[in-house]
């Protein structure tokens, strides 16, 4: 049996540029204001893969997005953005 592909959630938001550094996007994990798939998550180390949709506080407001690939390093903007598509937040 093959495994998906995952990556750690805080390498995942510091590569896709949503945090300045993983110690950031660390506190914001550990604290619980991530979710995924709904979920609050509350480690770091949680495990992402392409097709789980996160929510988050980004720049004063809730980001929707849904993982489309998982970065291979900390690229320019466009190659992050391209690792994810925004969805509606359900307000």
């Amino acid at each position: 049996m093959t495994e998906k592909p995952g990556q750690r959630l805080d390498l995942w938001l510091w590569q896709t540029r949503f945090f300045k550094s993983r110690t950031q996007a660390s506190g914001v994990i550990a604290v619980g204001r991530i979710r995924i798939n709904g979920q609050p998550v509350g480690k770091p180390s949680r495990t992402v893969v392409p097709g789980d949709v996160l929510t988050l506080p980004h720049a004063g407001t809730i980001r929707v997005v849904r993982i489309l690939t998982l970065p291979t390093r900390r690229g320019p903007a466009p190659e992050a953005q391209a690792c994810y598509a925004d969805l509606p937040a359900n307000t």
